[in-house]
């Protein structure tokens, strides 16, 4: 009998581990010495990646169009799959490559035969987690569209050299006071206060700001708000801390996204490339547990941030 190689194909090409794929992609960008959450505004890539109608991409998949906007040189924040692209009237040129992204759901598997959903022993229906990638192009890489509905990000170069009143207020909503003074910036979670070095000592304003947005992200995982383990265990395992650390840097290049600052990498985190890799490799689950925690923390900063204007609005 004629072996189906099409099917065979198609079989092989399902059975490929989405996890395993962006893990792997990540930890190459690692090993090659580039942080996928450390764009540049140089470079158009710090604001958040945008879907075609304007909505911000989250988690995992942030990091994966920042290191591509890195790589390629994109400044246009906007992207979007094929058939999207020609649903509105453009082309991806030939020859371009797509950028993988994945969306994570959920669904409840059916009884073969009877087609009802299956449930538990105590008659709940299951529900099982999927994690389906998919392809999508800057809009760089794309002709005939209407660009007036794609604008690029005005980029501004401020915030360094002296303090910035509108970052001060906005950080002086996070409801975890900081103090500077010292030689080390850190949060120490018995008394919910962020240590921060002098302004001064800093070499840039925006290096200031960002360097107090980590720190924020590490107040966000407190008992009494995120209640996140790799903060409360901390002290315990250099794993753990190097968990945490990810998910701080993580979350800080978020933050400074929306807040119109350049992330800027510690150096004291050089240290920890080799521990990420590590946990990279021995755990396919690990980054998006990261992206996941570092939204998370990025979000309820913001909330805080946003509520004065929001009630002004209301």
């Amino acid at each position: 009998m004629p072996r189906n190689t099409a099917k065979t194909r198609k079989t092989t090409a399902a059975r490929v581990d989405v996890y395993e794929e962006v893990t792997n992609q990540i930890v190459a960008l690692l090993e090659a010495g580039t942080r996928p959450w450390s764009p540049r505004w140089a470079s158009g890539a710090a604001s958040l990646p945008l879907r075609h109608e304007g909505t911000a991409y989250r988690g995992i998949n942030i990091l994966l169009l920042w290191s591509a906007a890195m790589a390629h040189g994109y400044t246009n924040p906007h992207w979007m799959t094929y058939r999207q692209a020609h649903e509105l009237g453009g082309q991806v040129r030939k020859g371009e490559k797509g950028n993988l992204v994945v969306h994570a759901g959920t669904f409840t598997p059916k009884d073969g035969e009877t087609g009802e959903p299956i449930t538990n022993s105590e008659g709940e229906e299951t529900s099982r987690a999927y994690l389906k990638k998919y392809v999508v192009f800057n809009v760089e890489q794309i002709e005939g569209l209407d660009m007036s509905r794609f604008p690029a990000p005005q980029i501004e170069i401020k915030n360094r050299d002296e303090r910035d009143s509108e970052l001060d207020v906005a950080f002086a909503l996070w409801p975890v006071p900081y103090q500077e003074g010292g030689s080390s910036a850190y949060y120490d979670p018995r008394a919910d206060r962020i240590q921060m070095p002098a302004f001064a000592d800093f070499v840039t304003g925006n290096a200031f700001y960002a360097t107090l947005a980590h720190e924020a992200i590490h107040s966000s995982g407190s008992a009494h708000r995120l209640d996140r383990e790799t903060l409360r265990d901390y002290g315990k395992a250099k794993e753990i801390r190097a968990a945490e650390e990810l998910i701080a840097e993580i979350g800080a290049a978020m933050l400074c996204a929306q807040l119109g600052m350049e992330p800027t990498e510690r150096e004291d985190h050089a240290a920890y490339v080799a521990s990420w890799l590590t946990a990279l490799r021995n755990d396919k689950r690990a980054i998006f547990r990261a992206a996941t925690a570092a939204q998370a923390g990025s979000e309820l900063i913001l909330s805080h941030m946003a509520a004065p204007a929001m009630a002004r609005a209301a």
